[in-house]
């Protein structure tokens, strides 16, 4: 996508327009070496991102885009793309040749790597393959008009929910998985024992309250914002990053949520045809720098930096029965049992 496609035609056209003495002077600078330097002064990034990432990294990329000059002579030239989690992943393995993908849930970067463009355990780099964290946390409007305190209120009569399509949303798995390990939380201090049939009838009745599934946590947010719904379930760091703009929620955090982790992997496939991975290696380590994790908690992220981390800890509250996907079975053992065919999910979607 890099090389200029030029017509055929055109060169003809070209090669009777230009005088022999621009041709000679191309030629020789050509044959000088021109071409490799005007390579060599430019290099290029290609980030492939979900939505929720796009504030924080449109900060971010002119950032680095100065470092990186200032400490190699280059330009930068940089494409970017923001998309729901899946969909985005989807385009990477599609034909968008990112090089750095920047995704919601672990699953979306396994699709990737099954798909042959990730070679190397991108879980062996930096933290353990993280960028960012989270927690899964309610949005009130100003004043918490009804009294919402946790998931519970979520399941009374009339009161209306948003939260995305997990088809497409990697924020709306994680959405999900919170309410679902809730409903399990919730199963353990009445019945003694997590049970997946309490907690799949709690995620019904939450879900039956909802008013609307969007594309992507960022549709989300922009519906509730339009003023779809009483309630939205997402992401901590879009409330906060929406109200440092002067946007006026309120947020409450369940008892029971669920700790989000967000990755980060290069695309080795793109990188080797792009010859790149200088750049993009730079850039990866960049964003896991002091630096970067600052800004990320400036938009409302948990870091993943121990430092950054340390000294931003008074930000953020810890729930008394934060879980991680680990409560949940894992990965591999929540996409089957919530997210397969025959799964909770798609029982709870069909009323089963």
């Amino acid at each position: 996508m890099f090389k200029a496609i030029i017509n055929k035609y055109f060169i003809a056209i070209l090669a009777l327009t230009l005088v022999a003495g621009t041709l000679a002077g191309c030629s020789s600078n050509s044959e000088a070496g021109g071409g490799d330097q005007a390579a060599a002064g430019e290099a290029t990034l290609v980030v492939g991102a979900y939505s929720v990432a796009k504030d924080a990294l449109q900060e971010l990329l002119p950032l680095f885009e100065s470092k990186w000059a200032a400490e190699t002579g280059q330009s930068l030239h940089i494409e970017e793309s923001y998309e729901a989690s899946g969909t985005q992943a989807r385009a990477i393995i599609g034909g968008f040749e990112a090089d750095i993908a920047i995704l919601a849930m672990e699953g979306d970067i396994d699709m990737i790597a099954d798909a042959g463009f990730i070679t190397h355990d991108w879980r062996q780099l930096g933290k353990q393959g993280m960028l960012t964290r989270s927690i899964v946390v309610l949005g009130t409007r100003e004043g918490n008009p009804l009294n919402i305190q946790g998931w519970d209120d979520l399941t009374k009569e009339g009161v209306k929910v948003l939260y995305p399509n997990p088809k497409t949303s990697g924020g709306a798995q994680w959405d999900i998985n919170a309410m679902y390990g809730a409903g399990l939380k919730q199963a353990e201090q009445q019945l003694g024992a997590p049970d997946a049939e309490y907690a799949k009838n709690y995620l019904k009745q939450i879900h039956a309250n909802v008013e609307s599934l969007d594309k992507s946590g960022r549709a989300s947010m922009a519906a509730f914002e339009y003023g779809v719904g009483d309630v939205i379930v997402t992401y901590e760091n879009e409330l906060l990053a929406r109200i440092a703009k002067g946007v006026e929620y309120d947020i409450v955090v369940p008892e029971d949520t669920i700790l989000i982790e967000n990755p980060i992997a290069l695309v080795d496939k793109h990188i080797e045809q792009h010859g790149n991975r200088e750049v993009v290696e730079a850039f990866y380590q960049f964003l896991l720098s002091e630096e970067a994790q600052r800004i990320f908690v400036k938009h409302g992220f948990r870091p993943v930096e121990e430092t950054v981390a340390e000294e931003t800890k008074d930000q953020f509250v810890i729930p008394t029965g934060l879980f991680d996907i680990s409560y949940l079975g894992g990965w591999d053992y929540v996409r089957e049992e919530l997210y397969s065919k025959r799964g909770i999910w798609y029982q709870v979607l069909a009323n089963l």
